[in-house]
C-alpha cells in the first residue's frame, strides 16, 4: 500500500500502463506487417504459411501484453489509498482502452486466420 497520497502515484501507473498499450498495439501492427509483406514477396506457399503463423504469434503476444498490463495496472490502483486518487477520475478508463486492444487484436488474428 502507498503512503505517498500523492495523485501523481496514480497517474504514474496510468502513463506505464498507456506505455505498455502502445508496445501491444506495436506488436499486433507487426504482426500484421509480416503477414501483409509475405504476400507481396514471390515466394513458396509454404513460406507464406510460416509468415501468417509468425504474423499471428505477434498479434496474440501483443493481446497478451494488453491483458497483462491491465491486470497490472488494476492492483498497483487496488493498493492506492482514496487520497491519492482525484475526486471524480475514472480509473477505469485506461483499462477499457487495454480491453478494447486486445478484442480488436483477437479480431485482427482471426481475420488473418480466415483470409
Amino acid at each position: 500500500m502507498s503512503d505517498l497520497n500523492d495523485p501523481r502515484v496514480l497517474f504514474a501507473a496510468e502513463r506505464t500502463l498507456l506505455a505498455w498499450s502502445r508496445t501491444a498495439a506495436g506488436l499486433m501492427a507487426f504482426g500484421f506487417l509480416i503477414d501483409r509483406a509475405s504476400l507481396v514477396v514471390q515466394g513458396a506457399a509454404a513460406a507464406r504459411a510460416g509468415a501468417l503463423w509468425i504474423g499471428v504469434a505477434f498479434i496474440l503476444v501483443g493481446v497478451i501484453v494488453s491483458a497483462l498490463s491491465a491486470l497490472h495496472y488494476r492492483r498497483a490502483i487496488a493498493s492506492l489509498r482514496p487520497a491519492e486518487i482525484p475526486h471524480g477520475y475514472w480509473v477505469n478508463l485506461s483499462v477499457l482502452m487495454s480491453a478494447v486492444v486486445g478484442l480488436l487484436g483477437l479480431a485482427l488474428a482471426a481475420y488473418l486466420l480466415a483470409n
